[in-house]
């Protein structure tokens, strides 16, 4: 009888460990799954050099920054914890305002990086020459990322691995869509990979085109809406410089206005930016 429950207590503590082992492996796995989102932003934004722990080492540091000067000027700890959430997210805002500035600069370029790839591809050149002559004959912001890509073509010789870098530097979805069809180009073969180009040239710029009329039109509504959510907080700005108004906002009802204003101010810039937000290309082909 001791040794049938001496066994099943050792069941249970295995089990129990092995039921404790999956939690800290899911979190590992969901913190690396968001690691790499923001990896990827500061990719799209340009960032590629950043690491993912330092934005957000940065945003801890601007949101202490704001919290003591907030706190040294208003005396009230609630006031400075709102604007330290604010001032603590503006890298990682910055950073994707950044981002969407990215694509449209380079949804303007990816057409004449195509017609260059057409031509190379007709004058009969390889490939990875190609590719890489887009570094000295490409649009001026992109030269640097094909000019290494030639030299790492010419350092490996592995066309594909060299695609797999640039696909990754590049984080863009038409650079997705290139890239791949480069890659099938060089594996399958064929000949109908200039008139491919060519066609993608012309609708990318017609993309391109369209989207800009609607941004265009869609701005002025945008800079509206963020003006209005940002009044509120301009005012409590100037209002925490009179140290009789600060009071009021130590106390707990201060604190539920406070936590109330900060809650409705993200959920109606949030269906802000959905409502007025455009269709955007994903990448489907990393």
């Amino acid at each position: 009888m001791g040794a049938i429950i001496g066994l099943l207590f050792g069941l249970g503590v295995l089990l129990v460990w092995r039921s404790g082992s999956r939690n800290p492996s899911r979190h590992r796995t969901d913190e690396r799954r968001g690691q790499l989102r923001t990896a990827e932003l500061l990719a799209q934004a340009g960032y590629s050099a950043i690491r993912p722990q330092q934005l957000y080492l940065l945003c801890g540091l601007f949101g202490m920054v704001a919290a003591a000067v907030v706190a040294a000027v208003s005396h009230s700890t609630s006031i400075a914890l709102a604007f330290a959430c604010f001032a603590g997210y503006s890298p990682y805002a910055l950073v994707k305002l950044r981002r969407r500035q990215r694509t449209t600069e380079l949804r303007e370029l990816w057409p004449d990086v195509v017609d260059n790839l057409a031509s190379a591809v007709r004058a009969g050149m390889s490939l990875p020459d190609a590719v890489a002559q887009i570094g000295v004959r490409g649009p001026d912001q992109l030269r640097a990322t094909f000019r290494r890509f030639g030299e790492d073509y010419r350092a490996t010789g592995r066309f594909g691995e060299c695609l797999d870098r640039l696909k990754a530097t590049l984080a863009d979805p038409v650079a997705d869509r290139i890239i791949e069809s480069l890659r099938v180009a060089r594996e399958v073969g064929g000949t109908d990979l200039g008139r491919v180009l060519r066609t993608l040239s012309q609708f990318l710029r017609e993309d391109a085109r369209t989207r800009a009329e609607l941004e265009t039109r869609q701005g002025w509504t945008v800079n509206a809406a963020r003006l209005a959510l940002a009044a509120p907080w301009i005012v409590l700005g100037l209002l925490a410089l009179r140290p009789q108004t600060v009071v009021a906002y130590d106390t707990a009802t201060g604190v539920l206005v406070l936590g109330i204003g900060g809650a409705t101010s993200l959920v109606a810039y949030r269906i802000m930016l959905r409502v007025a937000r455009l269709p955007q290309e994903e990448r489907v082909l990393r």
